[in-house]
């Protein structure tokens, strides 16, 4: 996953980045021209994006960068990439190196998920 210092990445006014609203359907989003979709946590208590990038990425097969926004929490990067996320724009203050840290600690999973579509007992 690709990690974003806060501050680094201004918004753009790019038609390849699709900005979806969290109450917004990704069923139902047009994805003609996108690279880039920006999923927002407001806070984070608030797992909308979680759900959007599941289905962007199992249902409507996007294969461009999904990119978390907003309140991203280090010790939430590991499920936003098993969820579908590509990139994280980190919160301010956070380190991105004890982000990295949060792959190497939990490296393997006997669940399925956006990533690794086979749970643990079917993978050969």
């Amino acid at each position: 996953m690709q990690l974003i210092a806060a501050g680094s990445a201004a918004p753009e006014d790019d038609p390849r980045v699709l900005v979806l609203a969290n109450d917004a359907d990704p069923m139902e989003a047009s994805l003609e021209g996108v690279e880039r979709i920006e999923l927002n946590f407001p806070k984070f208590t608030d797992g909308r994006a979680f759900s959007q990038a599941y289905l962007l990425r199992r249902r409507r097969k996007f294969t461009g960068d999904i990119r978390a926004t907003g309140d991203v929490l280090i010790d939430q990067l590991v499920q936003m990439y098993r969820t579908g996320f590509s990139s994280a724009v980190l919160k301010e203050g956070k380190d991105p190196v004890e982000a990295e840290r949060q792959f190497t600690r939990y490296a393997a999973f006997y669940q399925a998920d956006a990533r690794v579509p086979q749970p643990h007992f079917a993978r050969g």
